[in-house]
């Protein structure tokens, strides 16, 4: 993202944008990079320095993504990575993250139990009779936090089946599938109606967040 920063920014301090569509770093967007040039040396010599930074992480991410593709279907991870990945908003490096991160889903003896190591559960501060709930306490593993909450933004779109979605359903346990299902239905609920009631996105996000979790323990549990 840095060094897609610093190509958009140096075109942006000189006037030139990309109108051909609304996406950025499309293959059309990467086409119409390759056919700007500069009449000064230096401002050309920087815009392809930027350029070829951006291709080299661009293929360091590939390389990697590959990697974690043939890792995802070792037997240690294939269950458990398949069963997330039957969750919209949930891939291959999101789900093999989440299992990596967990070590071991036994380790938890109900939902909120991992609610609690990933830092989804309100904090609390009680004297004598009186308890007041905060934020989310943050704690425990932050990595498999930020995972939920991106992939719990899913939740703010109408519930579907993509063809992608079920491409990677293909061959899982119905039961993963039709909780699956579920969540999807229960969580675009959620979403919606913490925003009708004027809760900020960040905050519906980060409730939805909480609920996905406790369906990952339940697909977790269902596989292990």
């Amino acid at each position: 993202m840095r060094c897609r920063h610093r190509l958009s920014k140096f075109l942006l301090r000189r006037g030139v944008s990309y109108t051909a569509g609304r996406r950025h770093w499309t293959q059309a967007h990467h086409a119409w990079l390759g056919q700007l040039s500069f009449d000064d040396c230096s401002a050309q010599a920087v815009f392809d320095d930027y350029r070829l930074a951006v291709a080299q992480v661009d293929a360091r991410i590939a390389a990697l993504d590959r990697k974690l593709e043939a890792l995802a279907q070792a037997p240690a991870y294939r269950r458990a990575v398949g069963a997330l990945r039957c969750f919209r908003g949930i891939d291959t490096r999101t789900a093999l993250g989440l299992v990596t991160e967990l070590h071991g889903i036994e380790r938890f003896g109900r939902p909120r139990a991992l609610m609690a190591f990933v830092g989804l559960v309100p904090s609390e501060a009680s004297s004598g009779e009186r308890q007041r709930r905060g934020a989310i306490t943050k704690a425990g593993n932050g990595h498999a936090r930020k995972l939920l909450i991106e992939s719990a933004w899913h939740a703010r779109h109408k519930p579907a089946i993509p063809v992608a979605l079920r491409q990677r359903r293909e061959g899982q346990p119905p039961e993963i599938i039709a909780m699956a299902d579920v969540a999807q239905q229960r969580l675009h609920r959620r979403y919606w109606r913490l925003v009708q009631r004027g809760k900020p996105t960040t905050v519906a996000a980060t409730a939805v967040a909480r609920e996905l979790a406790g369906f990952v323990w339940a697909a977790l549990r269902a596989v292990a």
